[in-house]
């Protein structure tokens, strides 16, 4: 087995030198076992990092002087989404936290903790490198919103949906199968991750953005804790009623029938991706988790999944 002690072990200044595959593999290395919620939570306390540490002094002066036109243009794009989903669930995870074990409480308490310093991560990268306008961390979410496509917006409408059912019940097993699937599965464990890997590959080869690489490789090693809990939240609920297998089932097929709605496309060329890159690593993210916890797909699922649109944003 891989020795990945230098991505769980890294201070910030550390994990500037860790390879974005070696947090990947990091993410999967224990979705067979799943680590329980209180060992979720003692990896936080070990591992959470200070937002405000981070230097992007040389990051404006390779956005602007080495990173052409449409490196930048594609670079806002694909990771516009990211910077509205963060603050999206950092309000709405509370949500879910209403239900479930007091051991799944305590976890929860630290992801939201999690997304409030990813949302605060991307307020100072667009405003102090990309330069977007705005006094509040509103104002720089309103001036990013119009590179977010139809392939975000769709999840997470779904979310913002998902989350009203639970308003109402937060005990309700099958919602919270459902807000789980659409949250834990396909936004952190498919959409997120795929972000993650295009955009620190790029500025890891290029040698670019060292204070978005180190704060966004950090982001990743979080999304770890966040996937491994809800893929064993998933794999739980199952195994005490295995009825809620049609509620994942029937959350991806949604969840797939929104990710072909796209009229806006991105060129990710320039940032070294080709669709087809994308489309096997998406599919590979999602096949990777399901087949690691034993969660099945019908024939049906499994055509639409390997029919998933490559495209992950636009503007």
């Amino acid at each position: 087995m891989t020795d990945l002690s230098n991505v769980a072990d890294s201070d910030l200044r550390g994990i500037r030198d860790v390879d974005v595959d070696d947090v990947l593999a990091y993410v999967h290395a224990e979705l067979k076992r799943l680590p329980d919620y209180t060992e979720l939570y003692k990896r936080y306390l070990r591992q959470r990092w200070n937002v405000y540490d981070l230097d992007f002094s040389q990051d404006v002066i390779d956005w602007r002087e080495r990173m052409t036109h449409e490196e930048r243009d594609a670079f806002v794009g694909i990771s516009a989404g990211f910077h509205h989903g963060e603050r999206q669930v950092e309000v709405e995870l509370p949500v879910f936290m209403l239900g479930g074990s007091e051991e799944s409480k305590i976890y929860m308490s630290s992801q939201i903790e999690d997304e409030a310093r990813h949302t605060v991560f991307f307020d100072r990268f667009y405003r102090e490198v990309v330069g977007m306008p705005g006094d509040s961390i509103q104002d720089v979410l309103d001036a990013s919103y119009q590179h977010v496509s139809e392939t975000f917006v769709g999840p997470f409408g779904l979310l913002a949906y998902q989350a009203d059912e639970l308003r109402k019940d937060p005990e309700n097993p099958a919602a919270r199968v459902r807000y789980g699937t659409t949250y834990f599965l396909w936004i952190e464990g498919v959409l997120a991750l795929t972000v993650m890997k295009i955009t620190l590959t790029y500025c890891r080869q290029r040698g670019l953005l060292p204070g978005y690489y180190t704060g966004f490789t950090a982001t990743c090693r979080d999304e770890a804790r966040h996937v491994q809990f809800g893929m064993r939240f998933l794999r739980d609920s199952v195994q005490e009623d295995p009825r809620l297998l049609l509620q994942i089932h029937e959350t991806l097929r949604t969840i797939l029938a929104l990710n072909n709605a796209a009229s806006r496309r991105v060129d990710l060329y320039s940032l070294g991706w080709a669709p087809e890159e994308i489309r096997r690593l998406m599919i590979r993210q999602l096949t990777m988790k399901l087949d690691d916890v034993g969660i099945d797909l019908p024939p049906d699922l499994r055509e639409q999944v390997a029919r998933i649109e490559p495209e992950l944003a636009g503007g």
